[in-house]
């Protein structure tokens, strides 16, 4: 993932600065982009829409087989995988289509795993979980559509440096894991843990709404067919981390119970 993308403007840590313009395409000033076969056809929402269903799909496969198989080489797997698939993607998008299934599987992997260490916290943890992301999803995407919400590149930026913000802590949260050191407070059943874990859960709502117009802005500037695959990928790393994020704040009150 490169670093400098993070904070620019993309959607989420898999996203550069130049999403559409680097498609091999140019943008003429009819909002069309040109330099491509006339033959090739170019992504529509629908399409995006339709892949990320199928990669959501791998992504519940997936978790459901790290879940009934626990082992932390899932864990491994996942982590792993979502960091190295990411890069990949983002500087080979024409190859989407393979790229993005096995992303869904490693962050299914990542999804089951969480769900198999916090749904023995407590019983009804996942179901909660799940319930608690898709209300979100549906929020948003409802504030998106009905123009409550605007898109603009103030607000892009705004949540791709917050976004950007989240990862580097992250990074460097697994690195110091390894070596037996705690960030202090960071997904602590304390109230600044709490507090933190709203916060990045906020975000990542947010980054939902940018998510969703990456699929209207693809098919406006007629972005080429394979990112689909690619913006579908998007939305389903924003919804496992969502997850992901959720389903431990849960199991820190249902710990306190």
């Amino acid at each position: 993932m490169a670093r400098r993308g993070m904070f620019e403007k993309s959607n989420n840590p898999m996203f550069v600065k130049n999403t559409f313009q680097n498609t091999s395409r140019s943008q003429t000033l009819d909002g069309h982009i040109s330099g491509y076969d006339v033959d090739e056809r170019p992504m529509t929402v629908n399409g995006a829409v339709n892949k990320t269903f199928m990669l959501g799909g791998v992504m519940v496969a997936s978790a459901a087989v790290a879940y009934m198989f626990a082992n932390p080489i899932f864990m491994w797997a996942g982590f792993i995988g979502i960091i190295a698939l990411s890069f990949i993607a983002n500087r080979d998008k024409e190859r989407s289509h393979i790229w993005a299934p096995l992303f869904s599987v490693a962050a299914g992997f990542s999804a089951g795993t969480a769900s198999f260490v916090y749904g023995a916290v407590a019983g009804g943890v996942i179901s909660q979980a799940i319930i608690i992301t898709m209300s979100i999803f549906f929020v948003m995407l409802t504030l998106y559509k009905t123009g409550t919400i605007q898109v603009t590149e103030k607000l892009r930026s705004a949540i791709t440096m917050a976004v950007g913000a989240i990862m580097v802590v992250y990074l460097v949260e697994f690195v110091l894991h390894m070596f037996g050191v705690n960030i202090p407070f960071l997904h602590e059943a304390s109230p600044i843990g709490i507090g933190i874990s709203l916060v990045i859960i906020g975000v990542a709502s947010l980054n939902l709404l940018l998510d969703f117009d990456n699929f209207y802005k693809g098919e406006e500037m007629r972005a080429p067919e394979y990112m689909e695959w690619y913006f579908g990928m998007g939305l389903v790393f924003t919804l496992v981390w969502l997850y992901l994020e959720i389903i431990r704040l849960v199991a820190i009150f249902a710990g306190n119970d």
